[in-house]
């Protein structure tokens, strides 16, 4: 399958902009949910901080709010401590009874 096969054309509604993009087809379901987590977010803020804050900076606070979300999901997905643990244990067994 050549790789035009492979890409579509499509237009998420992002806050107050429509934002054409060309994805792989088998991620449109997740692009329409990132979009819709931005819309969720910028929502949040702009209704809270419209009129007192810049609306720049109003989307740098959403952006903050989704970056930190994807760096805590990492860090709870990540399991290098648990196997490095695990490591630990299985070569401090085998040396018990070796005894």
């Amino acid at each position: 399958m050549d790789s035009s096969n492979e890409k579509q054309h499509i237009t998420l509604h992002v806050y107050d902009r429509d934002i054409p993009i060309r994805i792989p087809r088998e991620q449109e379901e997740q692009y329409r949910l990132a979009g819709k987590l931005i819309n969720e977010r910028m929502n949040t803020y702009f209704n809270a901080f419209k009129g007192s804050k810049d609306p720049i900076e109003i989307t740098y606070y959403a952006m903050i709010d989704i970056a930190l979300k994807c760096v805590m999901e990492e860090q709870r997905n990540d399991v290098a401590p648990f196997t490095d643990t695990l490591t630990r244990l299985s070569s401090e067994i085998a040396e018990a009874l070796k005894q």
